[in-house]
């Protein structure tokens, strides 16, 4: 029984790779059967798209002021820590803008004034930057792009957050 099973295994293949009665060959040239197919076409790939502008024009958003050095400043009233409702509008905006059209980190530099002890001031400056950032990200921005820096009270004496996308400076 063993002897048939491999008989006939053998001749199935032996049928498989059985040339067509009447066909000529020619040592020179390779049997078409054998030979691989032709390498595939693939169709021409697009030019790579421009990276975004790491330092994107500053635009104009309702409650923000543009800086002359790329970024946004949010200007607080005296002991605010939260931004107006014109300021929330205009940072679901930017948080928008800011998460299309660049890349990188953002930077907020947190201010605030008073006369207080410096770890009221400090704290006063952190809340500001944490509100302003839920607005960021409100829009659209991704929270892991957001750095705050809390400042506390400094020499100027602002109540402000800036916004800062990568590559700009402050003034």
């Amino acid at each position: 029984m063993r002897m048939r099973g491999r008989r006939a295994l053998l001749a199935a293949m032996a049928g498989l790779l059985a040339r067509p009665a009447g066909a000529q060959t020619n040592p020179a040239l390779p049997d078409p059967a054998l030979a691989p197919p032709p390498p595939a076409r693939l169709p021409a790939s697009p030019p790579p798209a421009a990276a975004p502008d790491p330092l994107p024009r500053p635009v104009a958003i309702g409650g923000l002021l543009s800086m002359s050095g790329g970024g946004w400043r949010l200007a607080f009233e005296p002991g605010a820590d939260a931004p107006t409702a014109a300021q929330r509008l205009g940072l679901l905006r930017l948080g928008g803008h800011l998460a299309r059209e660049t890349t990188g980190r953002i930077t907020l530099w947190a201010e605030a004034a008073g006369n207080e002890d410096v770890s009221t001031t400090r704290r006063l400056s952190l809340r500001r930057g944490l509100a302003v950032r839920a607005g960021l990200v409100a829009g659209g921005l991704p929270e892991t792009r957001v750095d705050i820096r809390a400042l506390g009270r400094v020499e100027a004496g602002r109540d402000l957050v800036d916004i800062l996308p990568m590559g700009a400076t402050r003034s």
